[in-house]
């Protein structure tokens, strides 16, 4: 495999994560809150835990240490983010089509990490393949 293109392919699906993640740090209130809007339990521990998988992720991914279960970790977390946040089917017709595309965009983003799961980080990494 092309180990330029899949150093670009980890750069470019990290940033969604760090930024994201980081947005929870600066307002985890309102992330708790959110979560708790559509009754989930715990909202805090589960704010908490979002913002780790997605900082730490986002992080491992660039670096491509333990790229596989990051992937993995970050594939589940999306696929789950789409399920329970972006339940277009579900919605006022006016909110759908947004929340479709946020929906069909994390299903992308979930098939790209897990290609990378498959694939490994790539020679342009700390797992140097692996």
């Amino acid at each position: 495999m092309n180990p330029a293109l899949m150093l670009i392919a980890r750069l470019l699906i990290a940033p969604m994560f760090l930024v994201s993640g980081f947005g929870k740090v600066t307002d985890f209130q309102g992330t708790a809150g959110y979560i708790a809007s559509v009754g989930l339990p715990m909202p805090q521990v589960l704010a908490a835990a979002a913002l780790l998988v997605e900082l730490v992720g986002g992080v491992l991914l660039i670096v491509g240490y333990k790229t596989r279960w990051a992937a993995l970790a970050l594939a589940i977390f999306t696929l789950a983010a789409a399920l329970l946040f972006h339940n277009y089917w579900a919605m006022p017709a006016n909110e759908q089509m947004m929340q479709q595309i946020m929906f069909l965009k994390n299903l992308a983003v979930t098939g790209g990490l897990l290609m990378v799961m498959a694939a490994g980080a790539g020679a342009w990494s700390v797992d140097r393949g692996r």
